[in-house]
């Protein structure tokens, strides 16, 4: 890991953090309604058995990557430390570092999960990114992603290829399901990263990397936080009709969301006041959120997250296709007035 400082200032201990407190409501409900499903952990557990299960791929890391610890990349080991104490974690995971040249990293198991950091997160993060990093996957252990995310895996990349044509479309919608709840754990763990660092740009300067794969000393330049913010406003402010069905096509068969997205997520979050209010002890703790949180609310929370998305979806539509509408007009009238066949190049000049 290059470039190694202090952080600037301690971090404020989130005692008995509740993964409610940063978890995405469309993330929650989902995972709600799926732990109330009679037997659905037991059933999944099974399947996992059947695969090897959680002993089998901690010993293929055991057997071919690094296990960090006091004496073995002694000030990695100190930052997930200092990251599970600051989300109040006791229950510290193993983690591995796995020789892989592309960007990436994951928590696995069930009962005990456990990190993976691939070596090029290593040579690209600096301390308070890394801190980030390590936080995105702990709140992935603690908010229990792991097992539904293996299940989610080997259903999209085994079960559904293995079907017949026509019974892999019926499965698609599945399919879109689970990869879109998939995609909002994601934003969850996000945000888990940002409170376990507390570092609101170091949390978005990790999606600058993630997305160019450049250290900052890369070619004698330095990557730019607001430049690559203003990039991701300029993606998300793209409302042509033409856009939006690009964006969707892009999208529904991806794990993760798009890395401009993530950080424009993030920074909205950050606006909405929420993670401040966190900070500054405002949470749900451990064992609140069975009493205090039921289903239906995750639910209504989720609900009125798509309805908004929905809106702002229509929204940006209907705006495109008035503005293809006038186009279509002013091409027209501009041929008419020429006399000309020039129609589509006028179009779409």
């Amino acid at each position: 890991m290059n470039d190694l400082v202090p952080a600037p200032s301690p971090r404020k201990i989130l005692t008995a953090i509740s993964p409610a407190a940063w978890e995405h409501p469309a993330d929650r409900a989902a995972l709600q309604a799926l732990r109330a499903l009679p037997g659905v952990d037991d059933v999944f557990r099974k399947i996992l058995g059947l695969l090897g299960g959680e002993r089998g791929v901690r010993l293929l890391f055991q057997a071919n990557a690094v296990r960090v610890g006091p004496s073995q990349l002694p000030r990695l080991w100190q930052l997930h430390l200092e990251t599970c104490a600051t989300l109040d974690c006791s229950a510290i995971p193993e983690l591995y570092v796995s020789q892989q040249p592309f960007f990436n990293a994951g928590t696995y198991g069930v009962d005990r999960p456990f990190i993976v950091l691939r070596s090029a997160a290593l040579e690209l993060l600096d301390e308070a990114e890394m801190r980030v990093l390590l936080g995105h996957e702990l709140g992935h252990a603690l908010s229990g992603h792991a097992l539904y995310r293996t299940m989610a895996e080997f259903f999209l990349r085994l079960g559904f290829s293995a079907l017949p044509v026509l019974a892999g479309l019926a499965f698609l919608p599945v399919q879109v399901a689970v990869l879109e709840w998939y995609r909002k754990s994601e934003l969850s763990s996000d945000r888990a990263g940002l409170l376990a660092s507390q570092e609101p740009v170091a949390s978005r300067k990790l999606f600058m990397k993630m997305a160019g794969g450049l250290r900052s000393s890369a070619l004698g330049g330095e990557l730019e936080l607001d430049a690559f913010m203003a990039q991701a406003q300029e993606y998300a402010e793209n409302k042509s009709l033409l856009d939006q069905v690009y964006k969707f096509a892009y999208t529904m068969r991806l794990t993760h969301p798009m890395h401009t997205v993530r950080a424009g997520e993030l920074q909205q979050w950050i606006a909405s006041g929420a993670y401040d209010r966190i900070l500054a002890g405002d949470y749900r703790k451990r064992g609140q959120e069975e009493p205090q949180r039921p289903l239906r609310e995750d639910m209504g929370d989720a609900a009125r997250h798509y309805a908004d998305e929905a809106k702002q979806t229509m929204s940006q539509v209907l705006d495109a296709a008035a503005d293809a509408a006038e186009k279509i007009r002013d091409a027209f009238q501009r041929a008419r007035n020429k006399g000309s066949n020039s129609t589509w190049d006028d179009l779409f000049r």
